[in-house]
């Protein structure tokens, strides 16, 4: 018995449900590397200060603005950006258009105009003194660089996911028609941890979900590999 290739039309709800999904994920990736970032860039422009003075100098800009202003600026990010690369509705279909829809939608340009109004209204309430503001501000390319980088090394890793899941999608459909339950499970384990991190790309993990499916089903029918048709339909449905 072969297992084939099976595309799987969503519904409206289920394009809303993912789109939601994509943008949370990217909020949420994206939110993780500019804070790791503001660590590295305020560390390297304030050298003498000891770790709780820096992270005292973090936590007051995002109390003040940064922490919100991150995320209403990814997110108008990715809007902008959508529209710039031609996704006027819909998902993203893959890794390269969420790339190129944050690149597009000038997510640095926005951080390094949040970071300034931040900082400023800190300056101003003497939250911190001057001389700390203006090395912030005009030394934040070190922090936008750092940005940057972390973004792109990302979405390369993005990117190597992509590609390990397709080769662990590989092994198991040739494990499975070799009736290889041990080597079966070996593989889908790769691809349970791999999809943990990766985008919720629909192309990219439709395979992935029918093979889940297809995997209990045998596990929990006592290793037995005599799927029936019905069986078969049903797990490509259940994505």
């Amino acid at each position: 018995m072969e297992i084939n290739k099976v595309g799987n039309e969503l519904d409206v709800t289920n394009n809303l449900v993912q789109n939601e999904d994509q943008t949370k994920f990217l909020e949420t990736t994206l939110g993780k590397t500019i804070n790791t970032a503001l660590d590295i860039g305020i560390r390297a422009l304030l050298p003498d200060f000891i770790d709780e003075q820096v992270i005292n100098i973090k936590d007051n800009l995002f109390n003040y603005g940064l922490k919100d202003g991150i995320k209403e600026t990814i997110d108008d990010a990715i809007d902008i950006g959508k529209s710039a690369i031609g996704i006027f509705t819909g998902n993203f279909e893959n890794i390269s258009q969420m790339q190129n829809a944050v690149e597009a939608g000038g997510l640095i340009d926005g951080i390094s105009s949040l970071l300034d109004s931040v900082v400023d209204k800190v300056n101003e309430k003497g939250i911190i003194n001057y001389n700390i503001a203006n090395t912030i501000k005009q030394g934040k390319n070190v922090i936008l660089n750092s940005i940057e980088s972390n973004i792109e090394e990302k979405f390369n890793e993005q990117y190597i996911g992509v590609d390990n899941l397709e080769k662990y999608i590989k092994n198991w459909k040739n494990d499975f028609n070799n009736k290889d339950f041990k080597a079966m499970e070996k593989e889908y384990n790769k691809i349970e941890k791999e999809l943990e991190s990766l985008a919720p790309i629909e192309k990219t993990i439709s395979q992935a979900r029918i093979i889940e499916n297809l995997h209990n089903l045998i596990k929990n029918n006592g290793q037995n590999f005599n799927l029936s048709q019905e069986q078969l339909q049903l797990a490509e449905k259940l994505v």
